[in-house]
C-alpha cells in the first residue's frame, strides 16, 4: 500500500472518533467509510512483470480509450491512452527498461480524462524514456477529479520494465508514444493491468539487459 492512503485513513478515523465522542455514533460511519476507501485506493499490489525483450508494457490499470497515429520529434509513433477510474489502481509503472531523459511538469486543466483535449490542455508530467532500441514517452495526466501527480524518476535515472515510477490520485489517464513500427497487442475497449499488460512489442536486441536505479519495490512519497 502507498502510505498516503494510511494518511488519508488516520484522518479520517480521527474525525470519525470525534464525531462520535461530540455527537452520536451514527455521524461517524461516513468518515470510517471514507477511511476504509482510501486504505482501498491506495493499494499497491505486485504485479508479474514479463520479462520477454521488447515489450512495451502499461503504465497503468484501466480500459485502453484510443489508440492513434501521432507523430514525436517528426517520426511516427502510435499513442495508447488508458482511462484509470477511481476504482483502478492509481500506482505506475515503468513500460520499458530504459534512461530516463527528460522530465516535464505542465501545468494546466482539469477536464474529464476521457476528454481527447485532455491530453494536451489537463496537467501533466511527461516522460522520455530512451532504450530497448526506442525512445519512449509516457504521460502522467490529472483529471476531473485527479489534483495531484506523483513522478518520482528524475533525468538520469534508469528504470526497469514494471518498475514504480509515481501515482495519480483520484481518476486519470495515462498516454504511452511510441514508435509505429511497433506491433500493438492491445485495442480499443481492452482492460489493462500496469507493468504485467502487453502493449505492444518492439525489435531490441535480446542481449540488452538494464539494471534498476532503484529497486522495484520502493516505497511512493
Amino acid at each position: 500500500m502507498v502510505r498516503d492512503g494510511i494518511y488519508y485513513a488516520l484522518g479520517m478515523a480521527l474525525v470519525a472518533a470525534l464525531l462520535w465522542w461530540l455527537a452520536a455514533p451514527l455521524w461517524a460511519l461516513v468518515p470510517l467509510l471514507f477511511a476504509i476507501f482510501f486504505l482501498w485506493f491506495f493499494r499497491d499490489p505486485e504485479r508479474a512483470i514479463p520479462a520477454e525483450p521488447g515489450l512495451i508494457v502499461s503504465p497503468a490499470d484501466g480500459k485502453v480509450t484510443a489508440v492513434a497515429g501521432t507523430q514525436f520529434d517528426g517520426k511516427a509513433c502510435t499513442r495508447v491512452s488508458i482511462f484509470l477510474s477511481v476504482f483502478d489502481v492509481h500506482v505506475n509503472r515503468s513500460p520499458i527498461n530504459g534512461v530516463v531523459r527528460d522530465v516535464i511538469y505542465k501545468p494546466g486543466k482539469f477536464r474529464n480524462a476521457m476528454d481527447s483535449a485532455s491530453a494536451d490542455d489537463n496537467e501533466q508530467a511527461i516522460v522520455t524514456l530512451e532504450g530497448q532500441n526506442m525512445t519512449l514517452v509516457f504521460k502522467q495526466i490529472a483529471g476531473l477529479l485527479a489534483r495531484r501527480i506523483v513522478c518520482t524518476p528524475k533525468p538520469g535515472d534508469t528504470l526497469a520494465r514494471g518498475q514504480r515510477v509515481g501515482m495519480i490520485k483520484f481518476g486519470s489517464r495515462t498516454d504511452v508514444i511510441f514508435p509505429a513500427a511497433a506491433t500493438l497487442s492491445v485495442k480499443v475497449g481492452d482492460h489493462v493491468k500496469g507493468g504485467s499488460s502487453i502493449l505492444a512489442q518492439y525489435a531490441t536486441p535480446a542481449t540488452m539487459t538494464i539494471t534498476p536505479a532503484r529497486q522495484p519495490t520502493e516505497a511512493l512519497p
